[in-house]
């Protein structure tokens, strides 16, 4: 075995900030404190440690880190205790899965001997993976240190490769202050999402040389792609909607808006 390098907790945030993360959101509390190690506060001017912003509760935390991803489009951070911790953060997770966000909630949770077991520890509830399953495309727990990064490299491909989803994982109290003896790397990710298959581009692009009053609807997924949009729908002289996510695609004086 080789020589304690840090604690779990703290190699956490040091592999969100290898993999680019800068910003967490959330509220310091007994179960997150092996966290705090490897964050700074704003200004600081300490390096190799993410930044974190407190908000006033872990509500706030989430629909801050939800934000994040809709404004940049880069995965937004939440960093909560276990329990009502997680359910004040449910919510943003609802709303981060109903608009296709890469929204990351990480959650501290009792020991883990305790887990399950009813006997009243603090900040207990009976089973916090199943409250954020319905909300999240992973809810997952780790059980030892080494799970943590296999764990956040499924994240982030998921976030890099797929339809954006929120991502949960729990980490209990005893397994945050484990000592990690190997440095934590993260994965290469996909440099973009996977294109469509050019067969498919070339039936709908029949589809609409062929449409006598087409109409483009564009949501939260063309935010990166406006001067795409702004462009076909010049082509095709066809109007634009959009969704709520996706205002802003076109500016409201273009003529096609």
């Amino acid at each position: 075995m080789g020589e304690a390098l840090m604690r779990c907790g703290e190699a956490t945030m040091r592999l969100l900030a290898a993999y680019g993360v800068s910003t967490v959101f959330g509220v310091p509390g007994v179960h997150t404190l092996e966290f705090c190690r490897g964050l700074r506060e704003p200004g600081s001017g300490e390096d190799g440690r993410l930044v974190h912003v407190q908000t006033r509760n872990e509500e706030g935390a989430a629909y801050a880190a939800e934000g994040w991803a809709r404004a940049t489009g880069q995965p937004g951070v939440a960093l909560v205790i276990s329990g009502p911790g997680v359910t004040n953060a449910a919510t943003g997770l609802g709303d981060a899965w109903c608009a296709s966000l890469p929204m990351l909630l990480i959650s501290a949770e009792p020991p883990s001997q305790t887990l399950g077991k009813g006997w009243g520890v603090l900040h207990e509830i009976s089973d916090q993976r199943a409250v954020t399953a319905p909300l999240t495309a992973l809810s997952l727990t780790a059980r030892r240190p080494q799970d943590v990064p296999e764990f956040l490299a499924r994240a982030f491909t998921l976030f890099a490769s797929a339809r954006p989803r929120p991502v949960h994982i729990s980490i209990p109290t005893d397994v945050q202050a484990m000592e990690v003896t190997e440095p934590w790397e993260p994965v290469a990710l996909p440099p973009a999402p996977p294109a469509p298959a050019p067969a498919a581009i070339a039936a709908a692009a029949r589809l609409l040389a062929g449409a006598r009053r087409p109409v483009i609807v564009a949501g939260g997924g063309a935010a990166e792609a406006g001067a795409a949009v702004a462009a076909l729908s010049r082509r095709l002289e066809a109007p634009v909607i959009t969704t709520t996510a996706g205002k802003g695609v076109l500016p409201d004086d273009s003529p096609f808006a």
